[in-house]
């Protein structure tokens, strides 16, 4: 099939990109920026964008969802609208802007959507994440009330959703949604398992300050490869779907040992851990999505992904720094 594929600069983006391209489709990326030379000031950015442009059959430049150039684009008969690229400005943040991130997720949708059918599109895939309200399984009280969004961002990426489903119903469109829990892998940003590859590196013990929180990480090729079926299984009929795939259900204590435990096995570093004790409780004590990832895709070999894992932060001394 022929995809255009937003986001594909981000962390999961470039490896969506990769896997629907390894699955035989034919992918164009937008990118925001007027070149690769433009994303120079963010190496890691860059590096995956290097790595999007050796996949996908095209990329774009300068395109942002909804403006005149991304509308004229997505009329050019493309089988299947992937929308990963969402704002994630301060998306940490208590105070981020949830009515400016619903505006540049869903700028001028109606247009965009026309456009597409009118090219012959009848798929749309829509990113959504375990942190929106009604995602995923928890344990917020009171019980059967509904879980509620894990923070502002969760709560833009909810109403994003309704728009979309919104609007592609009326458009006679099928909209699939994939939600994503907490990927981790090579080129991602530098987050938790980056930081803990960091601190044994350098021989120093790693800190887990919220050890208690069940989370749910997933190895970003294996979410890939999800994807990529999803995407290629939706029907062209109007209707909606949804894949939730789940990877390691755990505390965050249990999965910052079981890295340890990939680590050591193949660097033989120590990567010794302190675990606080943790008494504060500022976010939900679990978030995870539900469908088994291994059991949506075969042939994922786990022992392969970490094997990626460790030689990625062993091959980049500096990589977990930035």
């Amino acid at each position: 099939m022929k995809i255009l594929l937003t986001g594909s600069s981000s962390f999961t983006g470039s490896w969506f990109a990769r896997a629907l391209a390894s699955a035989g489709h034919e992918v164009v990326a937008t990118m925001t920026r007027p070149s690769a030379a433009d994303y120079d000031g963010d190496p890691g950015r860059r590096a995956r964008v290097d790595l999007v442009c050796g996949h996908a059959a095209g990329g774009v430049w300068s395109c942002r969802f909804g403006e005149p150039g991304f509308i004229d684009l997505v009329g050019r008969g493309f089988d299947v609208l992937c929308h990963h690229g969402a704002d994630v400005t301060d998306y940490k943040s208590p105070g981020f802007d949830v009515n400016r991130a619903l505006a540049n997720n869903t700028h001028a949708l109606p247009a965009v959507l026309d456009a597409f059918k009118a090219g012959g599109g009848r798929r749309v895939v829509l990113t959504g994440s375990v942190f929106e309200g009604g995602e995923g399984a928890g344990d917020e009280d009171p019980p059967g009330a509904g879980l509620p969004h894990f923070s502002p961002y969760g709560l833009s990426k909810a109403l994003t959703a309704q728009v979309f489903r919104h609007r592609c119903r009326d458009a006679g469109l099928h909209l699939g949604k994939f939600v994503i829990p907490n990927p981790f892998g090579p080129h991602e940003e530098p987050r938790f398992t980056a930081y803990l590859m960091r601190t044994w590196k350098k021989g120093e013990a790693a800190g887990v300050r919220t050890p208690a929180y069940v989370r749910d990480n997933i190895h970003v090729d294996l979410l890939a490869s999800c994807y990529a079926r999803f995407v290629g299984g939706l029907p062209g009929e109007a209707g909606f779907s949804r894949m939730s795939p789940s990877g390691y259900v755990e505390s965050q204590g249990a999965f910052a040992q079981r890295v340890a435990s990939a680590v050591r096995a193949r660097l033989g570093l120590a990567c010794v851990l302190e675990l606080a004790e943790q008494n504060e409780f500022d976010e939900p004590r679990m978030r995870i999505n539900t469908q088994p990832a291994s059991a949506l895709v075969g042939g994922w070999s786990e022992s392969a992904a970490w094997d990626a894992f460790v030689s990625f932060y062993a091959d980049r001394p500096g990589e977990g720094a930035r």
